[in-house]
């Protein structure tokens, strides 16, 4: 109820006095100028965000054009397992459950705010029976009405109110903030996984190989063509490739138990659903980016702060209002009889009208100073906010070059791979014809399975770039408005 119903409960009230014939108090020309002076709109206190200088372009991109949409960016790496592992961890995660509570939340007190805003009326209602001596009993009937309502005359509630909505705003972009990064954290144990398995198969390949390679040198010994030495050097090689094994299975079991967490599950839920070994899942190749104005617009952390910045300039202005005097406006409606059928007669009725005015003429200037706590709160909002904003920019530039970087290493890893390959099989070939010592046997075989691991390991670092990237973006969820500042604030 507004000011208009506010004003019907008096206007019944003096109706009421009229059919008493006591003297009417002229409230209503009183109450009219409070309001009109509530309604009079009060300058915000808003510093503003700070001016930041952002980058037309990215110093390395993809592509120039329409940017690639972002929202469900795992789908691009192709892999049905990865998208329902990422589906069921935004579901089920207990962080984003958190998120999504938070939320609700500050909505609450939003409401809470907003209801300071509208005028408050209660009811009540009493039957007494009393007996006082010898006399009869006697019975008391009683209710009433009572409404009170404090004008907002310097913009104190709206203020409030105005916080309160940036603090759910900024809670909303929370929640996608929590989502961005539980999407990139799953995605990230996927493609370790993967590649882990990609790992386990190298060294398992190159030991058998290697046990080969011990099987004939064995047998050149029993011969009397070689030393023991080559041999125990066989052995060594073999057992040095072997005690990777554990090592990587070790990881791989802490891969699946980290998404089985992530995905709200006991850590061995997922072990059998992850136990066949599967291609590190690969992005697609082209990826366009929008420039960087429009990326921190999609980043929820910078949307956040924004959010908490215009919070707390809403709480200077909150708190300069309360400097100034308060108004409040009650009345009451009561009848009160001794049978219920009484209680419709005039004399029955009892009303009350207030209108009260206060203010704290002396506090030794805490109020003041409760506007400076404000203004050095909201001094740190907008110096978070340009960290914020900072801190994006270099996490985009940085994936960018470990990108580069990546595509470049596994150009050159590929090729010595290849040639490591072809190394160990000339070198295994000539050692079994006896052409070559078995140094060089073992110089191969060493080469061959660092540059094989190194090749696997850089091609799901590429892929876990790719996602750090998409993160980076601010890729992961969907904001409802994606230029909601203007962009004269980030320039």
């Amino acid at each position: 109820m507004g000011f208009m119903g506010f004003m019907g409960f008096i206007s019944s009230m003096n109706y009421a006095l009229r059919r008493c014939a006591l003297p009417v108090v002229p409230v209503l020309p009183v109450l009219l100028a409070v309001w009109l002076a509530g309604c009079a709109a009060i300058a915000p206190v808003d510093g503003g965000l700070p001016a930041i200088a952002v980058p037309l372009t990215w110093s390395a991109s993809d592509g120039v054009g329409a940017a690639t949409p972002l929202a469900q960016w795992w789908e691009n790496f192709d892999d049905p397992q990865l998208t329902a592992l990422v589906a069921q961890a935004l579901q089920a995660h207990t962080s984003v459950r958190a998120a999504q509570a938070a939320l609700q939340q500050v909505r609450a007190q939003r409401d809470v705010q907003n209801a300071g805003l509208v005028p408050r009326i209660g009811a009540s209602a009493s039957v007494q029976r009393s007996k006082a001596g010898d006399a009869s009993a006697g019975n008391s009937f009683q209710a009433g009405l009572d409404a009170s309502w404090e004008p907002d005359v310097w913009g104190s509630q709206r203020s409030a109110v105005a916080a309160s909505q940036a603090d759910v705003q900024a809670a909303e972009a929370n929640l996608g903030a929590v989502q961005v990064s539980l999407a990139a954290e799953v995605a990230v144990h996927y493609i370790s996984l993967r590649s882990l398995q990609e790992r386990l198969a190298i060294a398992r390949s190159n030991g058998a190989s290697q046990q080969e390679t011990l099987q004939i040198s064995q047998w050149r010994l029993q011969a009397g063509l070689v030393t023991s030495l080559v041999t125990e050097q066989a052995r060594a090689a073999t057992a040095q490739t072997a005690a990777q094994i554990p090592a990587l299975q070790t990881s791989l079991s802490q891969s699946r138990h980290a998404l089985a967490v992530l995905t709200g599950q006991p850590p061995a839920a997922l072990d059998d659903a992850l136990a066949v070994a599967r291609p590190v899942p690969q992005p697609a190749d082209r990826l366009v980016l929008a420039i960087p104005a429009q990326t921190l617009r999609q980043r929820p952390d910078v949307r956040a702060g924004e959010q908490r910045v215009a919070a707390a300039w809403a709480r200077v202005a909150q708190a300069d209002a309360a400097r100034y005097p308060d108004f409040n406006l009650s009345g009451s409606l009561s009848l009160r009889a001794l049978t219920v059928g009484a209680l419709g007669s005039s004399a029955s009725v009892a009303n009350a009208l207030l209108a009260s005015i206060s203010g704290v003429l002396l506090d030794g200037g805490a109020a003041r100073a409760q506007v400076r706590v404000q203004e050095a709160s909201a001094e740190q909002a907008r110096l978070n906010y340009q960290a914020t904003v900072l801190t994006a920019l270099t996490e985009v530039e940085d994936a960018l070059a470990a990108l580069r970087g990546d595509r470049e290493r596994l150009v050159q890893l590929r090729t010595a791979a290849e040639a490591a390959n072809n190394a160990a099989l000339l070198a295994n070939d000539r050692y079994s014809s006896g052409l070559i010592d078995f140094q060089t046997v073992l110089e191969t075989q060493r080469t061959l399975l660092s540059t094989q691991d190194s090749v696997a390991s850089t091609r799901a670092s590429l892929s876990a770039n790719h996602v750090r990237l998409y993160k980076a973006l601010g890729g992961g969820w969907q904001p409802e408005e994606l230029l909601s500042a203007p962009e004269a604030d980030l320039q």
